[in-house]
Formats: structure tokens, C-alpha cells, sequence
């Protein structure tokens, strides 16, 4: 069993939106420290999310996202008598944001020909609708985890 983390880090939200998620996931999007660069495509991505669904506040389009990113289950490699197995295991609360941030962040920028906030706002409402490569991921998480059940027994 894992040991309880007694100094976590706790990320202040943002300016904006007051939201703890959106300040997390500016900081999965910074690169070498550049917090405003990062804050200014994150905040791009929202207002042409807003433009693009109509919706007043992006918020429930980006956590509705998050939500269908974030897998519930993935396989961890487990050695056992000289074998490796791919034991799936439950996905902790925690682990779930930062795979469907990370996801979504890694599918735009994978995507070529359009500024950075445009990427991730495409991205962004492809996750809401159920679609995308990080939707693919995590179907393909669940695919591998539900294809290794026969090792489930072997969990620490």
C-alpha cells in the first residue's frame, strides 16, 4: 500500500476562472518556466472554446473533457518467478487528471499547421464530444487492461 504524501503541492487556481484545474493544467502546458506563455494558451483555447460551443462558461466543456480523457484503469508491469506481466490496476483520482491533461496536451501538440491555442481548444472539444487521440488513448488503456484481466490475481 502506498504511503500517505505528507507535503503535496497544492496549485493556487488561476486568475481567471478561480479553478484549480485550469492552474494545474497551465502548468502541464509550460514549457521552461514560461508560466505567462502558458497561461496566455490556455486562456486563448478557452475563449475560442466559448466562441465555438456557444456555451458562456468553458469550464463545463473542459471538465466535461477531463472526464472523458481520465482512464479508470491501466496495466503496471509486474515481475514475477523471471516473467513480466502487465497487471491492470485501478487509476488513483489523482493519476486520472494528470493522464487526461497530459493526453490532451500531447494530442495538440502532435497536431500540425495551427497556432498552439487553436490545437488545444480542437482537442479540448473533441475530448467533450467523445473523440480525439486522447479519447483513443484511453480506450486503448482500457482495451490492454481489460485484455491482461486474467493477471488481476497477481496485484500487490
Amino acid at each position: 500500500m502506498r504511503r500517505k504524501v505528507k507535503n503535496r503541492n497544492i496549485v493556487k487556481p488561476d486568475h481567471k476562472y478561480s479553478s484549480p484545474k485550469v492552474g494545474k493544467f497551465t502548468n502541464y502546458v509550460m514549457i521552461r518556466g514560461q508560466k505567462e506563455t502558458a497561461r496566455k494558451i490556455v486562456y486563448d483555447a478557452l475563449e475560442i472554446i466559448k466562441e465555438k460551443t456557444k456555451v458562456e462558461n468553458p469550464m463545463e466543456v473542459f471538465d466535461t473533457a477531463l472526464k472523458n480523457t481520465g482512464p479508470l484503469t491501466e496495466v503496471r508491469s509486474r515481475r514475477i518467478g523471471g516473467a513480466n506481466y502487465q497487471i491492470p490496476r485501478e487509476v488513483r483520482p489523482e493519476r486520472r487528471s494528470y493522464l487526461s491533461m497530459k493526453w490532451i496536451i500531447d494530442a495538440a501538440r502532435d497536431a500540425k499547421g495551427k497556432p498552439v491555442a487553436e490545437k488545444l481548444a480542437d482537442e479540448i472539444l473533441q475530448a467533450y464530444k467523445n473523440e480525439g487521440k486522447a479519447v483513443k488513448k484511453r480506450e486503448d488503456t482500457h482495451k490492454m487492461a481489460d485484455a491482461n484481466k486474467a493477471f488481476a490475481h497477481f496485484a500487490w
